[in-house]
């Protein structure tokens, strides 16, 4: 490990993983719930297959807590005020990359008694981040510039990362060594030009990716009836109708038309793509989406 030696880098490390710790210590409950979840499938699943290993220089990265100190390249950290540690390509392609939608539609909930679309999408971000770190990977948000994380206090900081980079797209590609494996989990209602531009530039890396679409049981079902005002979460605008009852076979044609062209997108770029509703246990979800990320069901 690296030690407290020195010119006192360690001290910095430690304090910004303190600093990590602090932040997320809003999340105990979600942590809590994430690992249970987690531990509820992981007789289910099994780590990555990996194609071995390889010395292709990818990056230079600071040293984290966890680090060894045999991956310190002391040439590289000799010139500079911080460690450093020589990444290759197909270690960084061990790690999973995740992002989670932050958009205002996903804090939506038709009831109460449901999670929001975005709280349940978050459990099982990171109950998978869970799974992940115990399978000895490293997982990273795919979002913002928090760097891969593992071991001590991994999910703490991935929890923290996400709520910093809440609102942010997926990465630019030239953060992502190739071959990643990415797993994105929103509402995915937005146009499908749109989420295929950006899904295309991610794939041109050769990064295999999951998309895991959230939604709400009222988004599927629209069981409302009557006079109905709706509001748009993200600019649309409103639209009145006497009879909400009226719109719901063509709502629900435009709904299957956005999931097929979603699915046809992903098979498309060899990615999996699989649905999910807050009103359904989770569990089931994450076994299934672990299962994939796994290599082990198509």
């Amino acid at each position: 490990m690296i030690g407290a030696t020195g010119s006192g880098r360690q001290g910095s490390g430690g304090q910004a993983e303190l600093r990590a710790e602090e932040l997320a210590s809003r999340f105990p409950p979600l942590l809590v719930e994430a690992e249970r979840v987690a531990q509820s499938v992981a007789q289910g699943t099994h780590g990555r297959r990996r194609a071995g290993s390889g010395d292709a220089f990818w990056q230079y990265r600071r040293a984290q807590p966890g680090d060894g100190a045999g991956a310190i390249d002391w040439r590289r950290s000799a010139r500079s005020d911080h460690l450093y540690v020589r990444e290759t390509e197909w270690a960084a392609s061990q790690t999973v990359w995740l992002w989670l939608d932050g958009s205002p539609s996903m804090h939506w909930r038709s009831d109460t008694g449901l999670p929001t679309k975005h709280s349940r999408a978050r459990l099982l971000i990171l109950a998978l981040a869970a799974l992940a770190l115990k399978g000895g990977e490293r997982v990273a948000p795919l979002a913002g510039t928090a760097p891969p994380c593992w071991g001590n206090g991994a999910l703490s900081r991935l929890a923290d990362a996400l709520e910093r980079a809440a609102d942010a797209p997926p990465a630019p590609p030239d953060r992502l060594p190739r071959h990643a494996t990415l797993v994105l989990a929103g509402d995915f209602l937005d146009p499908l030009p749109q989420i295929q531009a950006r899904m295309e530039a991610l794939a041109g890396l050769g990064a295999g990716g999951h998309l895991l679409q959230v939604l709400d049981p009222a988004e599927e079902t629209l069981p409302y009836a009557g006079r109905l005002r709706f509001q748009g979460l993200e600019g649309e605008g409103e639209l009145e109708t006497g009879r909400a009852e009226d719109l719901r076979d063509d709502y629900r044609r435009r709904l299957t038309a956005q999931r097929d062209g979603l699915a046809a997108m992903a098979r498309g770029l060899g990615w999996s793509f699989a649905t999910h509703r807050t009103d359904r246990p989770a569990a089931a979800c994450l076994l299934a989406l672990a299962q994939k990320v796994g290599g082990q069901a198509p």
